[in-house]
């Protein structure tokens, strides 16, 4: 009987998920065909990025031109985002190099830490080798066994 009510409580559940989720992505979908609109830059789902010439609803083709004079005839559905100019553009962090010679400091010290773990390895004993370490020498090392009586 418990386990009956288990398997319910479970469909339920599961049930519940399932329709959560579809009204999730309803809307995602919504938001983004509001968002779709020709002028915008766009990626599909296969990776292509251009700029949204056109949306034909009733065909459910959409024109991106990829370069000046370039112009691909997509499905629809493959526009899977509107790409904002920030993330087109390079990273301006902090972490990117300002000059040759910045990028240049940087590729030496990353090569000198490659080099110094690269030591570090080769030093390191191969798996099973046997090494002379003074702390477990002095920890394993046995007392000195008092001589045995001899009854002579």
């Amino acid at each position: 009987m418990d386990q009956t009510y288990i398997i319910v409580i479970f469909a339920v559940l599961l049930i519940g998920f399932m329709i959560f989720s579809s009204r999730r992505n309803r809307k995602r979908q919504a938001t983004l065909r509001e968002a779709i609109v020709p002028g915008v830059e766009v990626m599909t789902n296969f990776g292509l990025f251009g700029k949204l010439l056109s949306v034909d609803e009733a065909t459910n083709v959409a024109e991106i031109e990829t370069s000046p004079g370039t112009i691909v005839r997509v499905h629809r559905q493959t526009l899977s985002k509107v790409v904002t100019p920030e993330e087109l553009s390079p990273s301006t962090s902090g972490d990117a190099p300002r000059s040759v010679e910045e990028a240049m400091a940087i590729a030496n010290r990353e090569q000198a830490d490659r080099d110094a773990a690269a030591k570090v390895d080769s030093e390191a004993p191969a798996y099973g080798e046997r090494i002379d370490d003074p702390i477990t020498k002095a920890t394993t090392k046995r007392a000195p066994r008092a001589p045995k009586k001899t009854d002579d």
